[in-house]
């Protein structure tokens, strides 16, 4: 677990990409706070020890939209010293021209009314924010980034990690007849194994279990299916962690999702879990085979058939 302090607050120059960073956090597992009054910052002492005993941090993103009530920030972060409240303070900037473009780009009025121009809002507001900027722990200028740059510079400067270590994985397993998963990043089809179904003795089994598994994996051409698309994973896992995503789906495909995707499913994840934090399986059409009363492994007679009664 991370040993920063479980308390960010967020603040900078209107346009900077505030609000990016905060999508951003929330992907990294904070617990995200947008546009709150100073004055309640204090008051989240609370939920900062919820959100440290469930291993997450709270983020809370305070700017001049709040008008008067962000003068009482200084005094709100007074407090959080004042009380010995563990917190950190980050600034995110951007330069003046930079700042114009984008406000003139999505047509947004600036939040600080000052002269006649965009660049004199901006020194307005650098002005009010000034010491702010001076208190901050963390000043992130992004002026030259992109979302998913910026993406990457929270996680390694506020999240202690890489992209790449944040990134998600998730093995499914499906059935082709019950149609494709919608959120599959990459799709593999396993059809071309012979199809446990036929196999009356494995029939009323799936692929979690060791007779189904072990017949899937026993084909000549299972294990080295297993070696390509766990190699494939590990070598682009870097290039896909550096589009910004959360998570990559990879799914398993068969006829009816119940024996060799699934067992091939399991077998990849358990390849990439060696180099791979984050891992996980889901099996979205096994539980159509589990009726009422059934158990995994336990024979349902009939009831498969009119399930798994496709071509193989």
């Amino acid at each position: 677990m991370s040993t920063r302090p479980h308390l960010l607050v967020v603040t900078g120059l209107s346009g900077a990409g505030k609000t990016l960073a905060m999508k951003a956090l929330e992907d990294l597992d904070f617990f995200c706070i947008d546009n709150l009054p100073p004055s309640f910052l204090p008051q989240l002492t609370k939920l900062q020890h919820l959100a440290a005993d469930s291993g997450r941090r709270v983020a809370v993103a305070m700017d001049v939209r709040g008008g008067e009530l962000f003068a009482d920030l200084f005094v709100a972060l007074d407090a959080l010293r004042t009380d010995s409240v563990p917190h950190q303070i980050l600034f995110i900037d951007a330069a003046d021209d930079v700042l114009v473009r984008r406000f003139s780009e999505t047509r947004r009025r600036h939040p600080v009314s000052e002269g006649r121009s965009l660049f004199e809002s901006i020194a307005a507001e650098r002005r009010i924010l000034a010491p702010v900027r001076d208190r901050a722990d963390l000043v992130l200028d992004t002026t030259r980034m992109t979302g998913h740059q910026l993406k990457e510079q929270l996680a390694h400067i506020v999240a202690g990690r890489s992209l790449e270590e944040g990134l998600e994985v998730d093995l499914t397993s499906f059935g082709f007849k019950h149609g494709v998963p919608l959120d599959a990043d990459l799709v593999y089809d396993v059809r071309f194994l012979p199809n446990p179904y036929y196999d009356v003795d494995l029939r009323p089994f799936t692929g979690l279990d060791d007779r189904v598994r072990d017949y899937v994996l026993g084909q000549p051409d299972a294990l080295p299916f297993v070696d390509d698309v766990s190699g494939f994973v590990k070598r682009w896992l870097p290039r896909f962690a550096t589009t910004g995503r959360p998570r990559l789906t990879v799914a398993i495909g068969c006829t009816g999702g119940q024996h060799r995707s699934v067992a091939l499913a399991e077998a990849i994840a358990a390849r990439l879990r060696e180099h791979h934090p984050h891992v996980a399986t889901f099996h979205r059409d096994m539980p159509r085979r589990l009726r009422a009363g059934d158990e995994p492994g336990k024979d349902r007679g009939s009831a498969g058939s009119a399930e798994e009664g496709a071509a193989p």
